[in-house]
C-alpha cells in the first residue's frame, strides 16, 4: 500500500453528453440531469475556485466506443491551466494520442483495457505512455463493469488492482456505480481494499455528497477524489471541498 499523500486533490468532474454538462444517476443514461451548456466556462469556474485537476468523461464515447467531444476537451485544455484527465470511449492508441496532443495530462482506459488486457499491458510499458495512462475500474457489487457500465465482468476490481501492482500506470480511478450520482456517500471500505491491493495511486469516485464524505476518504492513501453532482447541486463549494481535504 502506498504512503499517504501529504496533499490530496479534489477532481471536479465534467461529464459530457451531446455537448452538455450532465450527470447520470448510478450510470443510468435514462436518468440524466443537465447542468450546463458550456463545458469550457464550467472548467474555468472550477479553475477560479482553486482546482488544479479536472476529470472529464465523454459519456457518448463510453457508450459507443467512439469519442465525440475531442474539440470541447481541446478547448478546455487551451483555455485553462488545469491538469486534465479524460476518459470515455478510449479504445485505441489513436484516441490516446489525439487526446494527449490537445493537451490532456492523462487518459483513462477502461473497457478497452479489460477486453484486451495484453494490449493494455504492452501499452503502459511504452515510454511515451508511462505514467500517462489511468486504469478506470468501475465496480458493480465489487465486479468490473464495462461499456458505459452496461456490462459486468466476472473479474473483481481488487483482482485487477493486484494485477497492475508495480506497473507504470499514473493512477486507478475507482468508481462504485451503486454510489455514483447518489450523494449518499462513497464506498470507503471498497476504496480502501483497492488501495491495499496495489502501489498504483488510487482516485476515489462516486457518492461524495458532503464535506464529511471527503473527510471519511481523507485517511485513505488515495491521490484524491472526484466530485461531481454535489458541486452542481451546491451541497458545498469547491473551495470548501479543497479545504476539507487540506485540513
Amino acid at each position: 500500500m502506498p504512503d499517504a499523500m501529504t496533499m490530496k486533490h479534489v477532481f471536479p468532474a465534467i461529464d459530457l453528453r451531446n455537448g452538455e454538462v450532465v450527470r447520470l444517476y448510478q450510470g443510468d443514461y435514462d436518468r440524466q440531469t443537465t447542468y450546463g451548456h458550456d463545458p469550457v466556462a464550467q472548467a474555468r469556474r472550477f479553475e477560479r475556485a482553486g482546482a488544479t485537476w479536472l476529470h472529464v468523461v465523454d459519456l457518448d464515447g463510453a457508450r459507443t466506443g467512439e469519442p465525440t467531444h475531442r474539440d470541447t476537451i481541446a478547448d478546455i485544455c487551451a483555455n485553462t491551466e488545469l491538469e486534465v484527465e479524460v476518459g470515455g470511449g478510449v479504445r485505441n492508441e489513436a484516441t490516446i494520442d489525439a487526446l494527449l496532443e490537445v493537451g490532456v495530462t492523462r487518459v483513462v482506459v477502461g473497457t478497452a483495457a479489460l477486453k484486451a488486457w495484453p494490449w493494455f499491458e504492452s501499452l503502459v510499458q511504452e515510454p511515451r505512455y508511462r505514467h500517462k495512462l489511468v486504469l478506470g475500474l468501475d465496480a458493480r457489487d465489487g465486479h468490473v463493469a464495462t461499456d458505459g457500465w452496461e456490462q459486468t465482468s466476472d473479474l473483481t476490481v481488487v483482482e485487477l488492482a493486484e494485477r497492475i501492482d508495480g506497473w507504470p500506470v499514473a493512477a486507478i480511478v475507482y468508481t462504485d456505480i451503486a454510489t455514483d450520482g447518489t450523494l449518499a456517500g462513497p464506498n470507503v471500505a471498497a476504496t480502501a481494499a483497492v488501495c491495499d491491493a496495489t502501489d498504483v495511486p488510487v482516485v476515489a469516485s462516486g457518492g461524495v455528497g458532503s464535506l464529511d464524505h471527503l473527510r471519511e476518504l481523507k485517511p485513505l492513501p488515495i491521490q484524491g477524489a472526484i466530485v461531481g453532482r454535489a458541486l452542481y447541486d451546491q451541497e458545498f463549494t469547491l473551495e470548501e471541498a479543497i479545504e476539507a481535504f487540506a485540513s
